[in-house]
């Protein structure tokens, strides 16, 4: 079988306090990737700002804009197009006064913008307090058509449901990829660390194998406090897996890195016929999975 080769680049990064100079970091990053040979490039969650959701502070909403009309879209068209690379970017989205959406837009490789997802799961734990901010995403879970292939975007704590994995890649997605803000609580990660990693790595793994399809995760660095106290260590480790789960890539847990990893998307093809799990599925016998519960 005929290779189809794809290049892919993964953002991992801190952020300062400044909005416009992260975006312009985050600009200097595709270009960099790019000049790498990244064709799909994604940036980490809300890669705008700091973690605002560490806290409930309404003047937080004053980050969020207009898609795909506001200013970080409009800038991703713009690097997109010149640097012939399908974007994924995560933003701040201002639907309309009290209603905001933790979003990922998509632009094809000519700066053409192709649509957004709204994150569907949002969790509301210590530090991360989404709900605060984020009305639960209503488009549904899709795939779109690039230049370079067919990606879906999932979003941090969709992460963890294999629900939206999988009706995402029954779209056809052959990339799902999940831009990630997750670390440590520093107080915590001496008990807990290696277990949470490890989860949250094996979870994302096994969508890839359950799919037969690439997995790319793009998380945040540094250590991030913008509430007070300890904050959040964000734990890096941006990785690539491929259609049998193994991880082919994988970023640092505390550096600035530009990952730039080749796929061949054949082999989706060729696990996807070799081990037919879509072909195999009981659509009769899955209704209960509506319910919030089986009594």
């Amino acid at each position: 079988m005929t290779a189809r080769i794809v290049k892919l680049g993964l953002i991992q990064t801190g952020a300062g306090k400044d909005p416009e100079a992260n975006l312009q970091r985050q600009i200097d990053l595709i270009r960099q990737a790019a000049a790498g040979g990244a064709q799909i490039i994604c940036t980490q969650e809300l890669f705008r700002s700091q973690y605002f959701c560490q806290s409930e502070d309404h003047a937080a909403f004053a980050l969020a804009e207009k898609i795909p009309d506001g200013p970080s879209t409009k800038a991703l068209q713009k690097v997109a197009a010149e640097c012939k690379a399908v974007l994924i970017g995560s933003l701040f989205e201002r639907r309309a006064a009290g209603v905001y959406h933790n979003t990922a837009v998509i632009i094809d490789a000519d700066g053409t913008y192709l649509g957004k997802y709204r994150k569907m799961h949002i969790p509301d734990d210590p530090l991360y307090y989404e709900k605060f901010y984020f009305a639960p995403g209503d488009l549904g879970f899709r795939a779109w058509t690039t230049q370079y292939g067919s990606v879906g975007v999932l979003i941090c704590w969709d992460q963890w449901y294999p629900e939206g994995a999988r009706l995402t890649a029954l779209q056809g997605a052959q990339i799902l990829f999940y831009p990630t803000a997750i670390g440590w609580h520093p107080s915590e990660k001496a008990q807990y660390g290696e277990a949470q990693h490890s989860a949250w790595e094996t979870i994302q793994r096994s969508h890839a194998v359950a799919n037969g399809c690439y997995v790319v995760v793009v998380n945040r660095i540094g250590q991030e406090a913008p509430a007070g106290g300890e904050g959040i260590e964000f734990w890096g480790q941006s990785f690539v897996a491929d259609p049998s789960g193994r991880i082919i890539a994988k970023a640092s847990p505390d550096h600035e890195e530009v990952l730039v990893v080749e796929i061949d998307l054949q082999n989706v093809d060729v696990t996807r016929t070799h081990w037919p799990f879509f072909r195999d599925r009981r659509i009769d016998a899955y209704g209960d999975l509506t319910k919030r519960v089986i009594d």
